[in-house]
């Protein structure tokens, strides 16, 4: 898949997308050397995590601080995006689909989407099988 356009958004955890390069056209190559596999080509991720805290207003349209179990990452239009239920407090678990504007020192996203998944403990506990069973069947 690396050089092929980037497809729909990526399950990906904040320690994985640490390590990407940047790739032509505001892509993104995700290392999968450690698998005996080629970079993968994104640009939108989808990444789950808890709210540390949330910056409201400003420039960038508020911003919120996430950690998912594998490390920090920070979204930024958080105020600009389809919620659902408010999900912008610190505590929640949500979802967010996001393009990825930097991987280092730790991921900052420019958010798509975000919806409040803390009703279900489920899907906090599954969040990292979930992505590792991905990154076995992506080609």
């Amino acid at each position: 898949m690396a050089g092929a356009a980037p497809g729909p958004p990526v399950k990906v955890l904040a320690a994985q997308l640490r390590g990407a390069a940047r790739g032509a056209g505001g892509t993104w190559q995700l290392s999968r050397a450690e698998a005996g596999r080629a970079p993968l080509s994104l640009r939108a991720v989808w990444m789950q995590g808890t709210v540390l805290e949330v910056e409201r207003g400003g420039g960038r349209g508020g911003s919120a601080r996430l950690q998912d179990g594998s490390g920090p990452f920070t979204v930024l239009g958080v105020e600009e995006v389809p919620k659902g239920r408010p999900c912008l407090s610190a505590g929640k678990y949500v979802m967010v689909m996001g393009v990825v504007r930097s991987c280092s020192p730790e991921p900052v996203l420019r958010a798509i989407k975000m919806t409040d998944l803390s009703e279900n403990p489920v899907h906090k506990n599954m969040w990292s099988l979930e992505v590792e069973d991905l990154h076995r069947v992506i080609p």
